[in-house]
């Protein structure tokens, strides 16, 4: 009587290579995910910006606003996208019936509001700005 013999299969030589392709790859995949994170909160900023300056021209040019109303609407609309250390500025600083138009600035540094830890815009500081005319209550 013959004995069994079992043959034992050759562990596949490639076994490894998935291995190193992965390690090589992934942190390629990782650094375009978090960018891709990273470029949507900067066009998430940029558009908050552009309606936070609008809105606060709209309530700065109606009859009886204050310099305090208009940053106070711009900080609301910051505020709604959780956006930190922001500047806004309203030129004239004294809105008065005599003023013609009101402008509104914006600074937000784009690292302090930024989602991920690779921070791609870190160090940059994005400004944006609206001048509206002033409502009057003029009578004929």
């Amino acid at each position: 009587m013959q004995a069994c013999r079992y043959r034992r299969r050759a562990a596949n030589p490639r076994s490894g290579a998935t291995i190193v392709e992965f390690a090589i790859t992934a942190p390629v995949l990782f650094l375009v995910f978090f960018g891709m994170i990273e470029f949507a909160r900067f066009n998430m900023v940029r558009h908050g910006m552009d309606s936070a300056v609008y809105e606060g021209a709209r309530r700065g040019i109606v009859p009886g606003a204050t310099e305090d109303d208009v940053k106070a609407k711009a900080e609301e609309v910051l505020g709604a996208l959780s956006m930190t250390s922001v500047t806004v500025t309203v030129d004239p600083e004294e809105i008065t019936e005599e003023t013609t138009s009101v402008t509104v600035n914006v600074s937000v540094p784009i690292g302090s509001n930024s989602w991920v830890v690779p921070k791609y815009f870190d160090g940059v500081t994005m400004s944006r700005s609206c001048t509206l005319k002033r409502e009057s209550l003029d009578t004929f």
